[in-house]
């Protein structure tokens, strides 16, 4: 199973839409909320190549990108290949 990590706030119905889109697929993530621990929103950029929207999306360590990132794998049939 592929390690995923989704950096995301509290209140963010794309964060949510893309842990849904994930959980349908079986998937489990560590999840960094940047609210309750601001030193992972310098991580996330950091990670992200300055990128500060979330969620930011990492499988294996390479950046997915975002939720609309995660969204066009799955419609282009590359997610499952990831995951």
């Amino acid at each position: 199973m592929a390690k995923i990590e989704i950096y995301t706030r509290s209140v963010c119905p794309y964060c949510n839409m893309a842990k849904g889109l994930l959980q349908s697929k079986g998937q489990e993530w560590v999840e960094h909320n940047i609210d309750s621990d601001p030193a992972k929103a310098d991580e996330m950029i950091e990670r992200a190549d300055g990128r500060m929207t979330v969620p930011e999306i990492f499988i294996d360590d390479k950046l997915i990108g975002g939720y609309d990132d995660l969204v066009a794998l799955e419609r282009d049939g590359a997610l499952d290949g990831l995951l």
